[in-house]
């Protein structure tokens, strides 16, 4: 009940913030007429899935502007497909790229992550993905405590809680003995963030860096708490 009080502050933190700067970069331009907003699509996209926060949540993974990812509606689970309607809260420009973004989803109760579960994504973004059942059920983890899952074949996503308007920034990615180093940049001691606590979820390309089998990742810099390795689930 906690999680989904404050959940459900967070766009209230977003809008009483509104005197604050977001920190998204990039060149950024409006399309011009008659072209699409590659930002939104009424168009079958590709779509990935993760399992994040010891199973209580995922990360639906989907292509479009970097710096305007959607926000999730409450997503409706009919045995075992879950239907997210994802909402462009973008209310401005948003960078021309075409690149993997990822939006946290909570899950509703009943929910099992032993056990399959087919996502079907529907408003700003249209699609689906499959998303196969843990081989156990996760250890259970502090809350805003990160996360990970894998969201594909490469690609893994991870879980931070913090400023809504600040998304950490990958500064390094590094092999080590029995896992992945992911290093994050320190923010410019003059940024300026809103005063939220959300998750945020950031995508990393682990393609030849990490290895077979089970993988933990080491969470360093960019004022990321971790206590320790944090395993990344499923594959």
């Amino acid at each position: 009940m906690i999680r989904r009080s404050l959940l459900a502050l967070v766009g209230v933190g977003i809008l009483s913030a509104g005197l604050l700067a977001g920190c998204a970069t990039g060149a950024t331009s409006s399309p011009a007429p008659g072209e699409a907003d590659p930002s939104t699509s009424d168009v079958p996209t590709e779509v990935h899935a993760a399992w994040l926060d010891a199973g209580r949540g995922i990360a639906v993974v989907t292509r479009g502007s970097s710096s305007c990812v959607p926000t999730a509606g409450e997503p409706v689970l009919e045995g075992e497909t879950l239907t997210v309607d994802l909402v462009d809260t973008a209310d401005g420009a948003c960078t021309r790229d075409m690149a993997p973004r990822a939006t946290y989803v909570a899950l509703p109760s009943g929910v099992d992550p032993t056990k399959s579960l087919d996502v079907v994504v529907t408003g700003a973004v249209a699609g689906s993905a499959s998303l196969a059942g843990l081989a156990a059920v996760p250890a259970p983890v502090a809350e805003f405590a990160p996360s990970a899952g894998w969201a594909g074949e490469s690609l893994a996503a991870i879980l931070t809680w913090g400023s809504s308007g600040c998304r950490p920034q990958v500064e390094a990615v590094t092999s080590t003995e029995g896992g992945v180093v992911v290093t994050f940049a320190d923010p410019p001691a003059d940024q300026v963030c809103t005063m939220d606590l959300a998750p945020r979820v950031t995508l990393v390309d682990l393609a030849g860096i990490a290895g077979d089998g089970a993988v933990e990742l080491t969470l360093s810099g960019g004022n990321i708490a971790s206590d320790g390795p944090v395993p990344l689930l499923g594959r």
